[in-house]
């Protein structure tokens, strides 16, 4: 081993081992990570373009400061109120390789961002949440300076998201913090001259045969001097073991410098199939080789239908709680280290947060990753937030929303909990554009994707319209409703416009710093639960929101955070949380008898009984648990009780029940009594 190449795996070594520590995920395994120390300078006159600010050496004698990548600029105090660029500079070795491809990823900068690789343009992406990438291979040395200026400005009427244009004085601001930097990774991959760009998985089973259909898509780009037809071989593992399938692959001729698509699909017998679902994640994982390039996504199998004003998962009935999460934190801004992806996601669950639209835009990947492990449900949503029709209708917003759309979707779309996708929030949907935009963007997002069901987030129905066709509801898979307040009314006016379709609350909630407080908000959960309760045609409720988050909108308190939380900023849980966790589970539990014995050996019986009404799911899998017991809960149907005898064990007055998911998380507790 020379000694150059030794100083550049200690390099990559030393990369992998910065993003490791700073808990970034990275989902290629062969990622060369570009986290870590980045020099970075604000750019308040905007002159870095003009001046040429990326050419190599420009920075050898300008003061800058070091930060480390994921960076949100918007966090340091210094930089807080900032809105406009800041230039990031990373050097790197590299050793040049013949036959490979470089490319250079980004999984979000917020929000236009441009990139120069020593001294060469590279390209440039508008977008804050979504990944792009270019390859730079022509453009890399021994030595490289690789530049990048990133820009937050979304105080305007021509980005997504943005402010409205219209002569509102209250339209200055997007509702959350346009917190900006290179907020989600940054990294390299090498391949081959023919490699796979994507793959995208489609599994559907027949509920009556119980067997199921495959289909894998993969995106080949040939970027050698040649015209290619590449072999592709599939695997589908199982828990970890590979399952027997007979592939049907259509071949592809690729010509140099072009993309193609290659398809291939199989059918997989009853007996290796489980299905993928709420309680039940089960995951499968399919590895695709192509040529000498390999691709691999886990995926499962689950079926979505509408039928009786009904979401339908594997044929039964939805009936889940959820809620909208605001990508900020104390000192973070909108960057998702992996403990916090993982603490929120477990602060949800427990919560019965399983059923949601996140918010109005995507966050990091991991959080689906563990959505997919875990068992959780997820509207994802472009960054449509009340944009006016003059925008709507405005071509180059439309392009932005699609490009930003695709990227999203790309990026998601083998995930099972992905379940739907949204065309916007809260935008005039009664009015001329508002119809046109619902119509023709759900119909570029089904040639995107078209296994999902799509909706869009309204806040017109709750009075208007009289017909049905005169708001653009009519167009969706199912409605989405933001209702604050005469939820009965609003459900009732909704389903007697839309009888067919099922309804998701996808905001509801109060403050905490409201009128009656914190006691007041916990009590809202419980009454407005009720009336849900009492109509069958509500899928799901989604509470506005999980966590504080920091805004510049009207009605923001002094202190920059808007309180709707059931958690505080720092995910301090509130007492409307324990108040959602209880009226969200689909169990309940009841004190029936306790029976003394001897030396403290004793006995509590409970009565388990699994909601008939809202939320509602067939419970299988589900265990008692105290402080030295585990007790398993037998199988219950919706609107079944069974009684469980607990062991108790010592002579305490009291002891204390937590009800678990198979999947380990807690779905709600009580204390007894033991007399």
């Amino acid at each position: 081993m020379n000694n150059k190449f030794r100083a550049l795996l200690l390099v990559i070594v030393c990369w992998a081992s910065q993003s490791s520590f700073a808990q970034y995920h990275i989902k290629d395994p062969g990622a060369i990570s570009l986290n870590g120390d980045w020099w970075f300078v604000l750019d308040p006159a905007e002159l870095g373009i003009s001046n040429q600010w990326y050419k190599e050496g420009t920075a050898k004698t300008a003061r800058q400061d070091k930060v480390t990548v994921p960076h949100c600029f918007s966090t340091d105090p210094r930089y807080e109120f900032y809105t406009g660029t800041a230039w990031y500079r990373k050097f790197f070795p590299w050793k040049p390789a013949s036959g490979k491809r470089v490319i250079l990823h980004f999984d979000a900068a917020y929000y236009k961002t441009y990139v120069w690789l020593n001294g060469q343009k590279v390209g440039e992406h508008e977008g804050g949440y979504t990944p792009f990438s270019f390859d730079v291979t022509n453009l890399l040395k021994e030595n490289n300076e690789l530049v990048v200026a990133v820009n937050n400005n979304t105080w305007k009427t021509n980005t997504i998201p943005g402010v409205k244009d219209n002569n509102k004085m209250d339209d200055s601001f997007v509702g959350w913090v346009n917190y900006g930097g290179l907020i989600r990774p940054v990294y390299l991959t090498i391949e081959p001259e023919v490699y796979a760009e994507n793959i995208k998985i489609e599994a559907t089973p027949d509920l009556a045969k119980n067997n199921a259909s495959i289909t894998a898509r993969i995106r080949v780009r040939n970027a050698s001097a040649n015209a290619v037809s590449p072999k592709a071989d599939f695997t589908v593992f199982q828990d970890k073991k590979p399952v027997a399938l007979k592939w049907k692959t259509k071949p592809a001729s690729i010509p140099a410098g072009q993309t193609a698509l290659m398809e291939a699909e199989a059918s997989i017998p009853a007996a290796q199939v489980k299905l993928w679902g709420l309680d039940q994640p089960n995951l499968y994982e399919l590895k695709a080789t192509v040529g000498t390039d390999s691709i691999a996504s886990h995926f499962g199998i689950r079926k979505l239908e509408i039928r009786n004003a009904q979401i339908l998962l594997n044929g039964k009935p939805l009936k889940v709680g959820g809620g909208n999460r605001v990508l900020d934190y104390p000192g973070l801004g909108s960057m998702e280290p992996d403990w916090l992806v993982e603490k929120d996601f477990r602060l949800m669950k427990e919560a019965g947060m399983e059923f949601q639209r996140l918010t109005h835009y995507t966050p990091a990947e991991y959080y689906y990753d563990l959505a997919d492990k875990y068992g959780m449900l997820i509207i994802t949503e472009a960054g449509n937030w009340q944009l006016t029709g003059k925008q709507m209708d405005n071509d180059s917003m439309r392009a932005n929303f699609r490009s930003q759309f695709r990227e999203m979707a790309e990026r998601d779309w083998n995930h099972p909990s992905v379940i739907a996708y949204s065309v916007g929030n809260e935008y005039l949907s009664e009015e001329p554009a508002g119809q046109r935009w619902t119509k023709d963007m759900i119909a570029f997002a089904k040639e995107v994707d078209p296994t999902r069901l799509y909706t869009f987030a309204s806040m017109r129905l709750n009075a208007l319209p009289a017909k049905p066709e005169d708001e653009a509801s009519q167009y969706v898979d199912f409605v989405s409703t933001n209702t604050y307040g005469g939820h009965a009314r609003s459900l009732d006016h909704i389903h007697k416009l839309y009888p067919d379709k099922p309804i998701f609350i996808s905001e509801w909630g109060t403050r905490s710093d409201g009128k009656g407080g914190e006691a007041y908000q916990a009590q809202h959960i419980r009454d407005v639960i009720a009336e849900v309760r009492k109509r069958p045609y509500v899928a799901a409720t989604s509470w506005w929101t999980y966590n504080d988050y920091r805004s510049k909108l009207f009605g923001t308190n002094t202190n920059g955070f808007r309180p709707w939380g059931i958690v505080g900023p720092d995910r301090s849980p509130r007492r409307a949380y324990k108040v959602h966790q209880e009226e969200l589970s689909p169990v309940t539990i009841e004190k029936v008898g306790y029976q003394s014995g001897e030396l403290g050996a004793n006995t509590l019986t409970i009565k388990v009984t699994a909601r008939a009404d809202f939320p509602a799911r067939k419970l299988f899998g589900y265990y008692i648990k105290t402080s030295d017991t585990k007790v398993n809960i037998p199988e219950l149907n919706p609107g079944e009780s069974k009684e469980v005898i607990v062991p108790v064990r010592g002579f305490e007055g009291k002891t204390h029940i937590s009800i678990y998911k198979p999947t380990g998380f807690l779905t709600t507790e009580a204390e007894f009594a033991l007399e």
